[in-house]
C-alpha cells in the first residue's frame, strides 16, 4: 500500500528549466488551456497518452516539473485508471502549488486507499476553504498516528475544532505531540496561537513566553510581540523585537520599528482557525527542510499558500528551495508575489537581484540592488550584493566603489563580523592599481580578525610578488599555510613566494603539493612549470605549461604561457636574494 510519503520525494534535477527541449509526445486536447499556452509548438507527435507519460518523465528528469505536471495530467486523462500515473500527478500537482487540480485526485486516492495521508489532509483541506470544519476534523481525525501523521494530524485536528469555537478541545487535540520531543515546541506555539485566538490573553502570552524561551522564530516574535501591543504593553514589545535583531542584525525578513509603529491597532498574526493551519503546515515544512527533506518541504510550503496566499515567510522559503533547485523564473514569480508592505519585501528583492544575476540579466540585478540600496538605507546587504556581482564580472572599480559605500555605512562600528568586506574592497582597489589604499583595507582586515588565512595570503602574496616586504610577506604566508594546510591556492602562493626568493628546491616541493591540493588550476600548473624550468626539469616544465594551456587559463595569462612553450624564456624572474 502506498502512502504519500514514497510519492514526495520524485527525483528532481538541480538544473535550469529546460527551455531548449520540445515535448511533443502528446496531443494538445489532452491538455489544460493554461498547459496549451505553456507549450504551443508541439504537441503534435501523435495521439498517445504513453507519448505523454514519457515526455512527462523526461520533462521531471530535466527538473521542469511545470511541464511534467502538465504532461502527466494530459496522459492521466487517457489513462484515468493508472493509480502510479493518479499518485505522480497528484503530487507533482502539490508540488506545483496547483491545488485546485490537484483536489480531484485526492478524492480518487482517497477511495482507493483511505490510509493514504497526503490525500486526505488535502481533501481536508478544501473542506476548510468551503467552511466545513466539522467534516475536515472528521478528515484530520482519522489519520493515522505514525511518522509524520503524529505530528499532521493533532495539529489539523487542534485547529479545525478551534474553528468550530471549540477551544479546549482543540488544546486537547495538541497533547500527544507532548510524547515526542520534537514535537515540543511546535505544540507550544500552536498552543499560544489557539489561546490568543480563543481571546485568552493571559494564557497565550505564558504560551509565547515559554517559547521565546529557547530559539527564537520570527514567527514566534511577532506573535508574542503583537499580543503585547495588543495589549498596551509597547516597551516591552519593542524590548522583544529589539532582542530578535539584536541577535539577528542582518536579517531582511524581519523589521519590529515596522511592526512597533502600528500600536494596539496591530492585528493577530494568525486571526483565524484556517491561518492557523497555514501556520502548521509552514512549521511542518520547517521540520522536513531541517532534515533535508526539500522535496517534502516545498509541498507543506505549496499547501500553507493555499491556505493563505499572503503569507511572506513562506513564499520566501518557497523561493528560497526552488532557487536552490536552480528553477530561477518560477522562484522570482513567488517571491515578487511579497507585498512591499511586508518586512520580507527587501529580502524577496536580493533574492530576486541574486536570481536575475544568474540568469544573465545583471543589469537588472544591479539596477534592483541600487534601488533597495537606496530604499533601505541602513542595510549592507544590497551594497555587498553588487560589489560581489561587479567583482564577479570583474568591474573592479565599480565593486570598490560599492564596497566603499557599504564600509561608509558602518562608520567607526566596524567590528569583527566586517573583515570579508574590507578584504573585498582590498582586492578591488589592488586589482585597479590602488595599491596604497588595498594595503589599508587589507591591514585593517587582519586588525579585526588578526590570522585570517584568506587576507594573510593576499596581502603576503602581493607584497612578495611585488619585491616589497619580503620576510613579512614569507611569515604571513607560513602562517596561512598552517592555518589552511590543504588549501591548494594558499600553498601555491606559498611556493610561489619560495621561487619569487630564488628558493627553486624548496618551491618545487611546495608547489608539487599544491598541484596535487588543486589540480585544475592553471596558475598553479604555471608555477610549478617555472620552478622545474629553475631547477633543469625542462621536459617536465614543458608538460605544466600545456597542461595549464589546457585548463582555461585567464585571458592575460594566454601569451606568456605560449611564449614559455615556444621559447621556455620563464618571464617571472626571481628577485635577488
Amino acid at each position: 500500500m502506498t502512502r504519500w510519503w514514497n510519492l514526495v520525494p520524485l527525483r528532481w534535477a538541480t538544473v535550469a528549466m529546460v527551455g531548449g527541449l520540445t515535448w511533443s509526445c502528446s496531443p494538445q486536447g489532452d491538455l489544460p488551456k493554461d498547459a496549451q499556452k505553456r507549450h504551443p509548438a508541439g504537441l503534435a507527435a501523435g495521439y498517445s497518452g504513453l507519448g505523454a507519460y514519457l515526455a512527462g518523465r523526461l520533462a521531471q528528469g530535466h527538473g521542469d516539473t511545470t511541464a511534467a505536471a502538465d504532461f502527466l495530467a494530459a496522459a492521466l486523462a487517457r489513462d484515468p485508471d493508472n493509480v502510479d500515473l493518479l499518485q505522480r500527478t497528484f503530487t507533482l500537482m502539490i508540488a506545483e502549488g496547483r491545488v485546485d487540480s490537484a483536489i480531484p485526485l485526492a478524492l480518487r486516492l482517497q477511495d482507493l486507499d483511505s490510509d493514504a495521508a497526503m490525500p486526505v489532509l488535502v481533501a481536508g483541506l478544501d473542506d476548510v476553504r468551503k467552511g466545513l470544519m466539522s467534516k475536515a476534523e472528521s478528515r484530520f481525525s482519522g489519520l493515522p498516528q505514525r511518522g509524520l501523521n503524529a505530528l499532521v494530524g493533532p495539529l489539523m485536528t487542534a485547529w479545525a475544532r478551534a474553528g468550530q469555537g471549540r477551544y479546549d478541545e482543540a488544546l486537547a487535540a495538541l497533547e500527544p505531540l507532548s510524547n515526542t520531543k520534537g514535537f515540543a515546541g511546535v505544540k507550544i506555539y500552536h498552543t499560544a496561537l489557539i489561546q490568543d485566538l480563543a481571546g485568552r490573553a493571559a494564557a497565550a502570552e505564558a504560551a509565547y513566553a515559554q517559547g521565546l524561551e529557547g530559539q527564537l522564530s520570527i514567527r514566534g516574535i511577532e506573535a508574542g510581540g503583537g499580543l503585547l501591543q495588543r495589549l498596551g504593553r509597547l516597551d516591552e514589545a519593542q524590548a522583544l523585537y529589539r532582542r530578535y535583531q539584536q541577535e539577528h542584525p542582518d536579517t531582511l525578513l524581519f523589521d519590529g520599528d515596522t511592526l512597533i509603529k502600528q500600536g494596539k491597532t496591530i492585528a493577530p498574526l494568525v486571526p483565524d482557525a484556517q491561518a492557523g493551519m497555514a501556520e502548521a503546515m509552514f512549521d511542518i515544512a520547517t521540520l522536513m527542510r531541517q532534515g533535508n527533506g526539500q522535496d517534502a518541504a516545498i509541498v507543506f510550503t505549496q499547501l500553507a499558500l493555499a491556505l493563505r496566499p499572503d503569507f511572506p515567510l513562506a513564499r520566501a522559503v518557497l523561493g528560497d528551495m526552488l532557487s536552490a533547485q536552480d528553477r530561477f523564473d518560477v522562484a522570482n514569480q513567488v517571491y515578487a508575489g511579497i507585498a512591499a508592505s511586508s518586512a520580507a519585501h527587501a529580502y524577496a528583492q536580493m533574492r530576486l537581484a541574486m536570481n536575475e544575476e544568474e540568469m544573465g540579466q545583471t543589469d537588472r540585478a544591479l539596477s534592483r540592488l541600487t534601488k533597495l540600496a537606496a530604499d533601505k538605507p541602513d542595510s549592507l546587504d544590497p551594497l555587498v550584493t553588487r560589489g560581489d556581482i561587479l567583482r564577479r564580472k570583474k568591474r573592479f572599480a565599480e565593486a570598490a566603489q560599492a564596497y566603499g559605500e557599504a564600509i561608509a555605512r558602518v562608520g567607526a562600528e566596524l567590528s569583527v563580523q566586517h573583515w570579508p568586506l574590507l578584504y573585498s574592497q582590498g582586492i578591488c582597489l589592488e586589482r585597479t592599481k590602488q595599491w596604497d589604499k588595498a594595503e589599508a583595507a587589507f591591514k585593517q582586515a587582519l586588525a579585526l580578525k588578526p590570522d585570517q588565512p584568506d587576507v594573510l595570503n593576499y596581502l603576503g602574496y602581493t607584497w612578495v610578488d611585488a619585491g616589497i616586504n619580503l620576510q613579512e610577506g614569507r611569515a604571513m604566508l607560513e602562517k596561512a599555510v598552517s592555518l589552511r594546510p590543504r588549501d591548494g591556492a594558499i600553498v601555491d602562493s606559498l611556493g610561489w613566494a619560495l621561487y619569487r626568493l630564488g628558493e627553486y628546491q624548496e618551491a618545487v616541493k611546495v608547489l608539487e603539493r599544491a598541484v596535487e591540493l588543486k589540480a585544475e588550476d592553471p596558475t598553479i600548473n604555471d608555477h610549478l612549470g617555472d620552478a622545474y624550468w629553475q631547477v633543469g626539469r625542462e621536459t617536465e616544465a614543458l608538460f605544466q605549461w600545456k597542461r595549464a594551456m589546457g585548463l582555461d587559463p585567464e585571458p592575460e595569462q594566454i601569451e606568456p604561457l605560449k611564449e614559455k612553450i615556444r621559447s621556455g624564456k620563464v618571464p617571472a624572474a626571481p628577485l635577488a636574494r
